[in-house]
């Protein structure tokens, strides 16, 4: 590094503010594909999420994207660039596209509230709908709507839209919630969005019990060619669900590492160590609920790169329930789901059907071994893992014409 090098990075160093003391929200941006979120992101925060080489050339959002910002007020208007700090903010972009939806429910696990994207132009379409459901699945009720691309259309045919939102949201979590004209792409009405945002009532935080940190990203963030002597640790991105996590605590992975004997294969917890936490740009020593988080660990990188450590719980060594591979949930269906084409009854689940369950940030594939009709309960076998949390909730897809498709929730009984 540079000597002009190192005067930069000092200046930045010393510019970032303590952000301790502000009130944390995790907001994820939901919608169906090209519908804007992405670029709204990017009008609200400064950053790009569509950070992979396939999402810059496919131009849509395949991985969680995550930016962080916090929320400012200068003479009644709203920013993230001055003004008095009201609140730090972590947006999280999910994946608008139907087979994507995995993806999307892993980023609905560490939602507090959520902005929803109707484009003015092509109004409400089937993700849409699955989103507001998996909002719904995941019991997230507070909801922002954006009527993104106003400036591609009429005045009267904005209206119509906005009759046509009205309608859907009808008997939703989103019915009284307010909609937002807006155009992302001319940065029209964002500060409006902002400003909407800090009337969002931040959720009670659990401070007081065992920490749970759910990975939805894991990274090796050393460049090719880094001397062994200044490699960083290991990072696991994600958020804490409840308790308080600081520098030094010794903690433990759950499911952790794949481990396969013959055609068996078992899971062995992971212990290490917390090196440093950072909120985006801004280092904190202790960490408590809300907002995205980065664990530096003390890991080899190899064992977290590229995601391979997501779905994966933290919690302090000895105190995270057992892995379970066999799950019961009370269970609730819609009565139906959209496509492009069609609109399909939701029929009701099956001895030996195979279901897709989302399960905090964890993706796991299960076989229904038992249906009882009268409790709305389901027995399943797990083809991975998941930590057993009682009361947890979980999305529950079925595989609908080669795409697994959200058909509701279970509770883990």
């Amino acid at each position: 590094m540079t000597k002009k090098e190192k005067e930069k990075k000092i200046i930045k160093e010393e510019n970032v503010e303590n952000i301790e003391g502000l009130p944390v929200l995790n907001v994820g941006i939901v919608g169906h594909i090209d519908h804007g979120k992405t670029t709204l992101l990017s009008r609200m925060t400064g950053k790009w999420t569509d950070q992979h080489s396939e999402e810059l050339k496919r131009g849509i959002t395949i991985k969680l994207g995550y930016a962080d910002a916090i929320i400012r007020v200068e003479k009644g208007i709203y920013s993230t660039e001055k003004g008095k700090a009201l609140r730090y903010v972590t947006f999280v972009d999910a994946p608008g596209h139907e087979m994507l939806m995995a993806t999307m429910l892993s980023g609905a696990a560490i939602m507090d509230a959520a902005i929803l994207l109707v484009a003015a132009n092509e109004g409400v379409k089937p993700q849409t709908r699955e989103h507001l459901m998996a909002l719904q699945a995941k019991n997230i009720t507070k909801v922002i709507i954006v009527q993104n691309k106003i400036d591609l259309v009429t005045k009267e045919e904005a209206q119509k839209n906005f009759k046509e939102i009205k309608e859907f949201v009808k008997g939703t979590i989103a019915e009284n919630s307010i909609i937002i004209p807006c155009s992302a792409q001319q940065n029209i009405n964002v500060e409006k969005i902002l400003e909407a945002l800090t009337t969002i009532e931040v959720p009670e935080r659990d401070n007081d019990t065992e920490p749970v940190f759910v990975i939805a990203r894991s990274f090796d963030i050393n460049r090719p060619g880094t001397k062994i002597k200044v490699m960083k640790g290991g990072v696991l991105g994600g958020a804490l669900k409840k308790g308080i996590l600081k520098v030094g605590d010794e903690i433990m992975i759950k499911p952790g590492m794949t481990i396969k004997k013959g055609n068996q294969y078992s899971y062995e917890p992971i212990t290490t160590k917390i090196k440093s936490l950072s909120r985006g740009e801004h280092k904190i020593t202790t960490a408590g609920p809300g907002g995205s988080l980065a664990i530096e660990t003390l890991l080899d990188p190899s064992i977290t790169k590229a995601d391979s450590l997501s779905g994966n719980v933290v919690g302090i060594e000895g105190k995270l329930p057992e892995i379970t591979e066999r799950l019961t949930m009370k269970h609730t269906l819609f009565k139906e789901i959209f496509n492009d084409k069609e609109k399909m009854l939701v029929e009701t689940i099956k001895t030996g059907e195979l279901l897709m369950l989302s399960v905090n940030t964890t993706i796991t594939v299960g076989n229904v071994q038992k249906i009882n009709p009268k409790e709305e309960t389901i027995e399943m076998t797990l083809k991975i893992p998941v930590v057993n949390f009682i009361g947890e909730k979980a999305g529950i897809a079925r595989n609908m014409k080669g795409h697994w498709r959200l058909i509701g929730w279970g509770e883990i009984l």
